[in-house]
């Protein structure tokens, strides 16, 4: 596999597979620009994982590899279908400049922006799950633009509106036991820095999976 996520025997199906998924992400919700890079200022940022922020160029953002695209199209698979027809459209970029992982609007188009190295050592640690859960997270953010579902507290801030919505995709996506466990664990060592504690986002995730029709 590529750079971004840990290099693997991969059977010559599963490639003639991934091809074919690739061709079918190119017209997906998330919309990933084709030939030229954003070069506005930023003008808001609704969410970041690690430090970074204050030296992200958004002239040096890359296109994502196929293999962050896979795992983003799948998040997408998920939740689209909760918000069709009126999902939100976003870019997904990837930048050695950005944090960790960031979710910024530019001009009123929204973008999801990852260093490559922390995708790398996500998939390390947590796999496919961990990537899936952290990638839910953000698209999480965007989804608030067409408003709470009715089974979110009224209470939660937006940190935990995101968590129930990576909740809600892996319900959706129909993760394993194994992918579950790993999202949640790559959710837990990446906090934001205006996450509350721990045990009330379980909670929230755990919420947002049940009420998506997921079971354990």
């Amino acid at each position: 596999m590529s750079s971004d996520v840990k290099r693997g025997v991969t059977t010559e199906t599963q490639r003639t597979q991934r091809r074919r998924l690739l061709c079918v992400l190119c017209v997906s919700v998330v919309t990933l620009l084709s030939n030229i890079v954003l070069t506005v200022p930023i003008d808001q940022i609704l969410c970041t994982l690690g430090p970074g922020t204050t030296t992200y160029n958004a002239y040096s953002d890359e296109r994502p590899t196929p293999d962050a695209m896979e795992l983003a199209g799948k998040v997408n698979g998920g939740l689209g279908s909760i918000c069709r027809p009126n999902c939100p459209t976003m870019a997904m970029f990837r930048n050695k400049s950005a944090a960790d992982l960031m979710l910024l609007v530019t001009s009123g188009q929204a973008k999801i922006v990852y260093k490559p190295e922390f995708f790398t050592s996500v998939y390390d640690k947590y796999g496919e799950g961990g990537i899936l859960a952290l990638i839910a997270h953000e698209v999480g953010h965007a989804m608030e633009a067409n408003g709470t579902a009715k089974w979110m507290k009224p209470g939660w801030n937006p940190e935990l509106r995101a968590d129930a919505w990576a909740g809600c995709a892996f319900a959706k996506i129909n993760v394993t036991s194994k992918e579950f466990q790993n999202g949640m664990a790559a959710l837990q060592a990446n906090p934001s820095l205006s996450h509350p504690d721990w045990m009330t986002r379980r909670s929230a995730i755990q919420i947002g999976y049940e009420q998506c029709g997921g079971h354990r």
